[in-house]
């Protein structure tokens, strides 16, 4: 590993660096880590436009299957950018948080898009227009996870408002797929606002396994073709409480 930036904050540890092996795989890669490993981006170098990770190759399929000609999308979560880079063409909209991440996502990752936004996702999202965006994608998270303002029935309404009446939202989670309180509590939260609901997950060799769980919602029925779903396998989620703000 060779590091190429790294600070400390209040909350949470960011860092740079260069490796030749990312999950197994052997290339050069660039990659953007926060606290407790947490990998937000990854840069495969010899291959720029590659898009390494399955979980955003997988929300792109989404995003094509059910609806095709979409224009706009609002991102909650910077990162390096990967979503809104593959669709230079369309109009994104996207919020994030940390300053410091919008810049290393320019200087490190090559990042040139001035679509985004520096504050709170919800706060930002409740500046725009009413039946606005095709797609809301969440892709956010603190050391302690996705923050719960993120996940809540104020916020999902809020959602609801801002999309367009064919529009979905579109979430990436980390947790695990079986028996999991807070999966649950997301899952019921959102069917108090979304008539259709989908869950899917990488596979994993067991049942505690920490991994990403994707959730759309929306107001018409999900289409997808698994064989385009980057690994990801439809799951099922059981009922739970419903999330307040």
């Amino acid at each position: 590993m060779h590091p190429l930036f790294r600070t400390s904050t209040d909350h949470q540890e960011i860092q740079v660096y260069d490796t030749t092996e990312l999950y197994g795989e052997k290339g050069r890669f660039r990659v953007l880590q926060f606290s407790g490993d947490a990998i937000q981006g990854a840069l495969d170098l010899t291959h720029p436009r590659r898009v390494v990770f399955e979980y955003p190759r997988a929300i792109i399929h989404l995003m094509e299957c059910n609806e095709p000609y979409f224009e706009d999308v609002f991102v909650i979560g910077h990162g390096i950018g990967t979503i809104a880079g593959y669709y230079a063409e369309k109009r994104f909209t996207i919020a994030e948080v940390n300053p410091e991440v919008v810049e290393l996502s320019r200087q490190y990752f090559g990042y040139t898009g001035n679509n985004v936004r520096v504050g709170d996702g919800r706060t930002l999202l409740e500046n725009e227009q009413d039946h606005t965006y095709d797609y809301i994608i969440l892709d956010a998270f603190t050391a302690e996870g996705t923050p719960r303002h993120l996940i809540s029935s104020g916020f999902f309404s809020l959602s609801r408002e801002k999309l367009q009446r064919r529009g979905s939202v579109i979430m990436n989670l980390m947790g695990r797929s079986d028996n999991n309180r807070l999966m649950d509590a997301i899952h019921t939260t959102l069917g108090e606002q979304f008539a259709y609901i989908k869950a899917f997950a990488l596979p994993s060799g067991g049942h505690t396994d920490v991994r990403n769980i994707l959730l759309m919602a929306s107001d018409k029925p999900i289409r997808y073709q698994a064989r385009q779903m980057a690994g990801f396998v439809e799951i099922t989620l059981g009922q739970g409480h419903v999330i307040l703000d």
